[in-house]
């Protein structure tokens, strides 16, 4: 049986394969944006302070929904608001 060696590419592109395969397993394609984000999301997202997303809250600029006192944000409403389109109430 003749010996054969793995280089580290190999096995990084083993390692990648691996990942995309478990991440469609798991329903969800491995570049595909989550549909709801949570605030710290938003925040590194926008790069904004816990203050500026409040008032963007509080103001109707961004949209959000509360659950079990943790706030979620669609993402298309924060692709919106980037796009200088924000969602209306």
């Amino acid at each position: 049986m003749a010996a054969e060696i793995i280089t580290k590419e190999d096995l990084d592109q083993f390692g990648t394969k691996l990942l995309n395969d478990i991440k469609a397993l798991l329903g969800r394609s491995p570049d595909a944006p989550k549909k709801w984000l949570k605030s710290y999301q938003v925040k590194n997202l926008l790069k904004i302070s816990n203050g500026t997303l409040q008032n963007l809250r509080i103001n109707g600029t961004i949209r959000f929904t509360k659950i079990g006192g943790i706030l979620y944000y669609k993402h298309e409403d924060i692709m919106q608001v980037l796009e200088g389109n924000a969602p209306t109430k």
